[in-house]
């Protein structure tokens, strides 16, 4: 029989996975996570002051989140209820929230891990608001998902945001090492195998752990594999980049500036190097949408609709299909007319808002709701301008202490060459209404 079922054999226990038997005990054994679990950790110092408050772990699987939520429990005190949200509901939190209760007035404080959190609707969220507040439980949520975006503003308002890393090649190193020393013997694999072992797991220590037992398993006595043989035996390849460090933002700066530069068929190379590698596909998309606002913009509106119908469509069908939406949006944002004007004139608007400050609109333009305000000429001589000719008043809706500014200048491609045109024939009329 294997070697690595001796540990739980000694325990009594069925077999257990080596990722199952080699979870930390205490946080100093959490590896790839020093910023939180470290010595100046962020976890560290809020375990120290004996007050950690609810908060949102945040990162890729295998990272370590449950293991961490486990043991800051212990570190604190605290009763430990783990459930997913997956397979939750508003009745089981109740009970949940009532059974926490209970062990509060006992002087029994819980800690509510709930894995996938972004799981829950809206109103699942809302229920966690008041037991957070009159402090029943201590929530700590896990989510593989950017909270800005998957949680609601009440609930991240009330919890403290921690990031969890992907693992990078020396913690997943230190992990196997630690799964030799379990197993008393070495991992069966070359240099060049074991670099390649520690970067199929992708950032993930689950993943390593279990692509080793894998290795364990497969190998004869006196066996040594190569990566190529490694590849060949877990049936899983090395990603061509590693998507936390440089690889990743070298290829999607690729795919950007191709698209910046009307080239549909380097584009559609940068993508499929990306979803090749196993990146994240709502990354891409997101960045489909940028290249969309800042690099089409008004040239040619539609561009945008259609970034976002490709995320939406992705999203929808998932992978494979979904990645011909990608595809088609890469090659329609190629060659769409370019124009940055829209993003040069926010910028332009920006800095000329923050050096205003607060000045006040002209009168004419604001509402007159009480006769106060109306005795101090708000609104007086405002122009409807539906009821003016060619529905354009030409009036001056600038701060006086500004003066008017011109920030948005279309170029000459695309739809932005008729809103030039169109701009220019108001600034005439604007003209001959003011002389």
């Amino acid at each position: 029989m294997p070697d690595f079922f001796s540990a739980a054999k000694l325990d009594g226990d069925a077999p257990r996975p080596l990722a199952d038997r080699l979870r930390p005990r205490v946080l100093a054994e959490v590896v790839g996570q020093d910023h939180l679990v470290g010595p100046d950790g962020a976890l560290t110092r809020l375990i120290e002051a004996r007050s950690i408050g609810s908060l949102v772990f945040w990162g890729p699987p295998g990272t370590g989140k449950t293991t961490v939520a486990r043991l800051l429990a212990g570190e604190t005190a605290l009763f430990f209820e783990q459930i997913s949200a997956i397979f939750s509901g508003v009745g089981e939190l109740r009970k949940l929230f009532e059974a926490a209760r209970s062990r509060r007035a006992t002087g029994q404080g819980t800690l509510l891990f709930v894995d996938e959190i972004h799981r829950f609707n809206r109103a699942q969220l809302d229920a966690f608001l008041p037991v957070m507040e009159d402090g029943t439980v201590t929530l700590v949520g896990a989510t593989t998902e950017n909270p800005s975006f998957e949680l609601n503003a009440a609930l991240l308002s009330r919890a403290r945001v921690m990031i969890f890393r992907a693992l990078d090649e020396e913690a997943i190193g230190r992990l196997l090492a630690r799964a030799e020393e379990v197993q008393g013997r070495a991992l069966p694999l070359d240099a060049e195998a074991r670099a390649s072992l520690a970067r199929m797991a992708d950032g993930d220590g689950r993943a390593a752990l279990t692509l080793a037992e894998e290795v364990w398993r497969s190998a004869k006595p006196g066996e040594t594999f190569d990566a190529a043989t490694l590849g060949e035996i877990v049936q899983r390849r090395a990603p061509i980049y590693d998507k936390a460090q440089e690889g990743h933002y070298n290829l999607i700066s690729a795919l950007h500036k191709t698209i910046r530069g009307s080239d549909p068929d380097a584009a559609l190379y940068y993508l499929a190097r990306m979803l090749d590698a196993g990146e994240d596909r709502l990354f891409i998309a997101r960045r489909l949408v940028r290249a969309a606002m800042e690099d089409v913009g008004m040239a040619d509106p539609q561009a945008l609709v259609l970034a976002i119908a490709a995320r939406d469509a992705f999203d929808f069908l998932g992978s494979p299909e979904g990645e011909l939406a990608l595809a088609q949006v890469a090659i329609y944002l190629a060659t769409a007319p370019k124009s940055n004007a829209v993003y040069t004139a926010y910028k332009r608007a920006t800095a000329a808002a923050k050096e205003a400050g607060s000045l006040p609109p002209p009168r004419t333009i604001l509402n007159a709701p009480t006769k106060l305000m109306k005795k101090e000429g708000y609104g007086v001589a405002y122009r409807y301008d539906h009821d003016e000719p060619d529905a354009f008043s030409g009036q001056d809706y600038w701060p006086e202490k500004l003066g008017r500014q011109v920030f948005y200048e279309p170029t000459a491609r695309g739809l932005e060459a008729r809103i030039g045109e169109r701009l220019a024939r108001w600034a005439e009329l604007r003209r001959e209404r003011e002389g």
